[in-house]
């Protein structure tokens, strides 16, 4: 079974629905989730927000969050995940801001990806770097860890 139909087992079992706040991955990981048939009872829209426009506009991400700590943060993460919640009928979502590559910086580096969950009870969010692994290598391992984060979180 794949991971994505691990997760619409999980939440299907719970009563949860899903949508997803995508930058980095553009739309990859609401795609893993209807690429599973009968996805449609659990997943409710997903959002690719890969402007800093769009995420404002969409997801009320705040003008001061992203000029004060910018688009791939722990902070706009977490405003994403909160403003999918509230823009959506879903009750979890992901979302995903980061650097897929080439480039980045000394202190914003290929690779990073900053990831949020929110639900009813708040939100969480964390950062992992998978490193100047290149392009679509990051996109995938976010999508993967995306979704290890939903199973996990479905799982409590």
């Amino acid at each position: 079974m794949s991971l994505a139909a691990e997760v619409l087992d999980a939440a299907r079992a719970r009563g949860i629905t899903i949508a997803t706040a995508e930058s980095c991955t553009g739309g990859l990981i609401i795609g893993a989730l209807t690429e599973v048939p009968g996805s449609s009872d659990v997943v409710d829209r997903g959002f690719v927000t890969y402007s800093n426009a769009a995420k404002q506009q969409m997801l009320a991400v705040r003008a001061q969050t992203l000029q004060a700590h910018g688009a791939v943060s722990e902070e706009t993460a977490a405003e994403m995940a909160s403003g999918a919640l509230s823009a959506s009928d879903a009750t979890l979502t992901v979302s995903v801001t980061g650097i897929a590559g080439p480039g980045g910086s000394e202190h914003k580096p290929e690779g990073r990806v900053c990831f949020g969950l929110a639900n009813a009870f708040g939100v969480t969010t964390e950062t992992v770097e998978f490193g100047a692994i290149g392009r679509s290598n990051v996109r995938a391992a976010t999508v993967e860890h995306a979704l290890r984060l939903l199973l996990i979180a479905l799982r409590r």
